[in-house]
């Protein structure tokens, strides 16, 4: 009898809803009213909330949906797993970088408006640190958290003594045949970590080399990037990339929707089944746009259409490399490209088929001191 009158009260419940002001509104006006208050929140949203949004009516329901996607298909990031997704296809994602000189810390935002300002969604953040033959940027989901040892690192940047090459490695494989590279400071993150189920171990996604240009004599910096987890043919029509569905760490409490966005689709899934080395094609290689001479204002120039106010000797653009030779027109597409709008601000645009944190990396080693660069 009980669970009789439970199931009545429960239907009556859901019909009322159904049919409550909410419910009745428009799908266009509710689709514009959540792309809003998504677009504004300036941290990751709760799990409860999204589930809250999503438990309305069915209407509700259904559009919610549609706006969690990847970033490749909703030009957005949501959820923290969006930073390790590549970008939208069809638009460059606008984010800009603060540096704190003196605690040499950098964080990424996602930019809410059009306009060079410092307004944004923290994404992801970076600190320094200086060692004896190399220096190394560790990368976190948190502000004010970014050691190795931190359930929040998602990854690092590692350079060599000259500040010419460079390799970015991700705290979780990218794909199933990633190879783990172990040393003495893994071994040492592993005796700290809180719970097994965060990665040990550091994987070379990305391998980052500036020409040696001594004094600048051999004109503007000349930089070359390799993916090693991106095949070349990801930039094709139709290519797919290894994209990653959840960022594991050992305290869900840090990021309780971390777990929430998983990835359905069959392309992704797939892409992820195979490793990148049994591919076909060669790993995918950008190269910076060279600039031109500008005559009346007797400098390099490159056309950042307006994102880029300053001149700096960091600033660049990336475009793929042609393997065999011959450009086409995906060539000529930018996929990366950062530059100085302030004395510590800076803007960093990108798109597929990198992520958010393969970006911020390569964008990490322009800061980096190059000795045999400069």
């Amino acid at each position: 009898m009980r669970d009789r009158w439970n199931r009545v009260v429960q239907d009556e419940w859901v019909d009322g809803l159904e049919q409550s002001c909410w419910a009745q509104m428009p799908e266009e006006l509710l689709r514009e009213v959540l792309i809003r208050i998504e677009a504004s929140d300036t941290t990751w949203p709760s799990r409860k909330n999204v589930v809250a949004c999503a438990g309305v009516c069915k209407s509700w329901r259904r559009i919610t949906q549609e706006l969690v996607k990847s970033p490749e298909v909703s030009a957005s990031l949501t959820f923290p797993i969006s930073v390790k997704q590549p970008g939208p296809r069809e638009s460059l994602l606008k984010c800009f970088i603060k540096r704190n000189r003196s605690a040499q810390t950098y964080y990424l935002y996602l930019s809410l408006t059009n306009a060079l300002t410092e307004d944004g969604k923290f994404l992801l953040a970076a600190r320094k640190w200086r060692r004896a033959t190399c220096t190394d940027y560790i990368i976190s989901l948190h502000a004010d958290d970014m050691s190795k040892g931190s359930s929040t690192y998602i990854g690092k940047l590692r350079s060599n003594f000259l500040g010419t090459k460079f390799t970015v490695y991700d705290g979780q494989p990218p794909h199933s045949g990633a190879k783990i590279m172990r040393n003495r400071s893994t071994r040492l993150v592993g005796l700290k970590q809180v719970s097994p189920r965060v990665p040990a171990g550091s994987y070379p996604v990305a391998h980052i080399s500036y020409e040696v240009n001594v004094l600048g004599s051999r004109g503007p910096r000349r930089m070359q990037c390799s993916m090693d987890s991106i095949p070349a043919s990801a930039i094709e029509p139709g290519g797919v990339t290894p994209t990653q569905t959840e960022i594991r760490i050992s305290n869900p409490d840090v990021f309780p929707s971390s777990s929430f966005f998983r990835l359905k689709s069959h392309r992704v899934e797939n892409s992820l089944s195979e490793p990148l080395a049994d591919k076909k094609d060669g790993a995918l290689v950008l190269k910076n746009k060279a600039p031109r001479w500008h005559e009346q204002l007797q400098c390099w120039c490159l056309n950042f259409h307006g994102r880029v106010t300053v001149a700096s000797v960091k600033n660049f653009q990336l475009v793929a490399s042609p393997e065999d030779g011959t450009a086409g027109q995906q060539h000529d597409k930018i996929i990366l490209q950062f530059g100085k709008v302030g004395k510590d601000l800076f803007t960093m645009d990108y798109r597929y088929p990198i992520s958010a944190f393969q970006a911020f990396a390569i964008c990490l080693s322009s800061f980096d001191t190059k000795i045999a660069c400069e």
